[in-house]
C-alpha cells in the first residue's frame, strides 16, 4: 500500500516544483551532448547513474528489504521497453529542436495516456475529457505546424520535421509507459517501479552500444553523470511531493517547465520562441490543467459518494 498523502500542501509544491527544475535541468545537460553523444549511450547514463541515488534512497527511507520486491516482474520489463523508447526518442529529439518546444510537444503525454487508458484499462472517458483532449492536440498540431515541411527540399526543414516526428513518438510511448504504470501500481510500490525501470533501462541502452557508441569529452562525460544523478534526485522528489499533498494540487506545477525551458532554451541555447509555439504550449498546458481539474471534481464526488454510503454509527 502506497503511504497516504499528509497534506503539507506548501511542501508538496515545494517538492514538485525541485523535481520540475531537475528534470529540465538534465534535460538540459543531456542537450548540450546531443550533438556528439548518440541517443541510446544517453540513455544508459542517465538510466544506470540514477540507480546509486534511488538506492541511497530507499535505504534512507529503510525499505531495502521491501522496496526492490517484484510481483510481476514481466510488467516491469514491458514498462521499462515503452519507457526506455520513450527516454530514448526524446533524448534524440533534444539534438533537433529547441528545448521549449521539446518540452511543449512532451506535454501530449498525459494527453494521450488519457485514450490509452480507455483503450486498453476501460477507463471511462466522458465528453469534458474528450473535449480537453481534443483542445490540447490541437495544440500539438499548432505547436508541429512549422516542423511539417518533409516534402520542402531544404536539408534544416527535413531535419526538424524528423526531430518533431521523433518527439511526438516520444510522448506517444511515454503514454504508454504510464497505462502500464497504471497496472502497476495495483500490485508494485513506487520504489520498485522506479528501481527496476532504471535497470531495465540501463540493460537496454547497453543493446545500442553496437551501434555507434562514442568516447565523450571529459565534460560530455560530467554532465552525462550529472544528468543521471539529477534524473535520480528529481524522481525521489517527483515521488515524495505525491506523499505530501493530493495529486490534483501539485500535479499542474509539471507545467512551470515551461517557464524554465524557455529561460534555459533563450539564455544558455539562445534559443528564440516563436509565438506559434508559444500559443500551441497555451493550449496544451490549458487542456492539461482541464483534464487535472475534472479528475479533482470526479474524485471529490466519489468521496461524497462513499461517505453517504457508509452506516453511521
Amino acid at each position: 500500500m502506497a503511504d497516504a498523502p499528509s497534506q503539507r500542501p506548501l511542501r508538496g509544491i515545494a517538492l514538485k516544483l525541485a523535481s520540475v527544475v531537475c528534470f529540465i535541468v538534465m534535460a538540459s545537460m543531456i542537450k548540450a551532448t546531443a550533438a556528439h553523444v548518440p541517443a541510446g549511450q544517453t540513455v544508459f547514463f542517465r538510466s544506470f547513474f540514477a540507480i546509486p541515488v534511488i538506492v541511497a534512497w530507499l535505504g534512507w527511507r529503510h525499505e531495502l528489504a521491501t522496496g526492490f520486491r517484484a510481483e510481476h516482474p514481466m510488467g516491469h520489463v514491458w514498462r521499462g521497453l515503452v519507457g526506455t523508447l520513450a527516454m530514448g526518442l526524446g533524448f534524440a529529439g533534444l539534438g533537433y529542436l529547441p528545448l521549449p518546444e521539446v518540452t511543449a510537444i512532451g506535454y501530449a503525454a498525459p494527453l494521450l495516456t488519457v485514450i490509452f487508458a480507455a483503450m486498453f484499462l476501460g477507463e471511462q472517458v466522458r465528453a469534458f475529457r474528450i473535449t480537453s483532449v481534443a483542445l490540447g492536440l490541437v495544440g500539438v498540431m499548432i505547436v508541429l505546424s512549422p516542423r511539417l515541411t518533409v516534402l520542402q527540399p531544404d536539408a534544416a526543414s527535413q531535419r526538424e520535421a524528423f526531430g518533431a516526428a521523433i518527439v511526438l513518438g516520444s510522448a506517444v510511448f511515454a503514454a504508454l509507459a504510464q497505462v502500464f504504470v497504471r497496472k502497476l501500481v495495483m500490485t508494485e510500490k513506487t520504489p520498485a517501479i522506479v528501481f527496476w525501470f532504471s535497470v531495465t533501462a540501463s540493460v537496454l541502452a547497453l543493446a545500442t552500444l553496437p551501434f555507434g557508441w562514442v568516447w565523450p569529452t571529459p565534460w560530455e562525460a560530467a554532465l552525462l553523470v550529472a544528468s543521471g544523478l539529477l534524473g535520480g534526485v528529481g524522481q525521489i522528489l517527483l515521488t515524495s511531493s505525491y506523499r505530501e499533498a493530493d495529486a490534483s494540487l501539485v500535479a499542474p506545477f509539471d507545467y512551470a517547465s515551461m517557464l524554465f525551458a524557455l529561460a534555459i532554451g533563450y539564455f544558455v541555447f539562445a534559443e528564440v520562441p516563436t509565438w506559434t509555439m508559444i500559443g500551441g504550449a497555451a493550449l496544451i498546458v490549458t487542456a492539461g490543467i482541464l483534464i487535472i481539474w475534472r479528475e479533482r471534481q470526479l474524485g471529490l464526488e466519489r468521496a461524497r459518494q462513499r461517505k453517504a454510503m457508509t452506516p453511521q454509527g
